[in-house]
């Protein structure tokens, strides 16, 4: 059981997962999710998913929400990464691709009509590639994976 988006109906997991599909859409679509928002708790953007979940909870309806599990749907869809550089069959990635690259389906800043929506993309790969370089660079770990 989760809670319906109180704008648009889509069901969530949780509170917190609602909290996050109200703001994130909101931020990058803006529209009803963010009217809404703005309505019932002024400072929404600055909250932390856990506040904010204790305050849209309670407009929502109750939804059920079926988990999809790995081993229930069909194989063949293609890698999304896992932004570690590993992935959930416990493998590394390094030295190998898998299809796809990670930021397949997410357009390019300059095909986004909405300025701030291409530079939330700008900074969201900027972050990726600091986030990758750092993992590559970690001495923690030597070539084998082990610390």
């Amino acid at each position: 059981m989760g809670y319906a988006c109180p704008v648009c109906d889509t069901p969530q997991r949780d509170g917190e997962h609602l909290a996050h599909h109200l703001a994130f859409t909101a931020m990058l679509h803006g529209g009803d999710h963010e009217s809404w928002l703005d309505e019932r708790v002024d400072d929404w953007s600055d909250r932390e998913p856990a506040e904010l979940a204790a305050e849209v909870t309670p407009h929502a309806e109750d939804a059920e929400y079926d988990e999809v599990f790995e081993d229930t749907v069909p194989r063949g869809r293609p890698d999304v990464g896992m932004g570690s550089g590993g992935s959930a069959s416990g493998h590394d990635h390094a030295g190998h691709e898998h299809g796809a690259p990670a930021d397949a389906g997410v357009p390019a800043p300059e095909q986004v009509d909405d300025p701030e929506v291409a530079e939330a993309l700008r900074e969201a790969r900027e972050m990726t590639r600091k986030a990758a370089a750092d993992a590559d660079a970690d001495p923690a770990t030597d070539d084998d994976g082990d610390a």
